[in-house]
């Protein structure tokens, strides 16, 4: 089995992959430390398992998830993550993720978890799926992505060269996304959104 694991944490992602090696055989694990990397190595290689953080520079783990999704890639996915917010788990669940796992979970629940998955089977917490339900994400894909770049301090010109449009359209971006979240400013509205899970 081809494992690509996605984890910015050299310590995190060290364990991880022990772990796995110790648990079964035939398995490789590639291991990279962003999701730039990760879309790389997906673009280039086919992998069983994706085995993803959330929050990582470059790519989230969601928007791997995507677009693989988009992809109609049979690669499977699962989500480990510090972060048990519904806005995550939300958008994994509509990006096709087969698993959504917390960090602190017992390291036998983590390859169970594979084995399911491999199987066919879907597995999230229960009480993390439920907290999903009800939650709207009033952000479409363009306000998120020009509110995660100025979340990490970049100016208007620079998220606009980021994403190959005009100053005026990531202003618009922003500032629908701040009246959207209600904020006070583009920071403010990075912060609620980042609670809430939906950057």
């Amino acid at each position: 089995m081809n494992i690509l694991l996605a984890e910015d944490q050299a310590m995190v992602r060290g364990a991880l992959a022990a772990l796995l090696t110790l648990a079964a055989d035939n398995i490789n694990i590639t291991e990279v430390e962003d999701g730039d990397k990760a879309m790389t190595m997906l673009k280039n290689q086919h992998y069983d398992l994706l085995l993803t953080d959330i929050e990582m520079p470059g790519k989230s783990g969601l928007e791997l998830s995507q677009w693989l999704q988009q992809q109609g890639s049979k690669t499977k996915v699962i989500i480990l993550t510090t972060f048990g917010r519904a806005g995550y788990i939300k958008r994994a669940l509509e990006y096709g993720v087969s698993g959504f796992l917390l960090k602190d979970a017992p390291s036998d629940e983590l390859i169970s978890t594979i084995k399911q998955v491999m199987a066919g089977k879907r597995v999230i917490d229960p009480e993390l799926a439920f907290s999903a339900i009800g939650e709207i994400d009033p952000l479409n894909d363009k306000e998120r992505r020009a509110l995660r770049l100025a979340s990490e301090g970049l100016s208007t010109a620079d998220i606009a060269n980021k994403l190959f449009i005009a100053e005026g359209t990531v202003r618009n971006y922003l500032s629908e996304a701040i009246n959207k979240l209600s904020a006070s400013n583009r920071i403010d509205a990075a912060r609620i959104a980042k609670q809430k899970g939906w950057l």
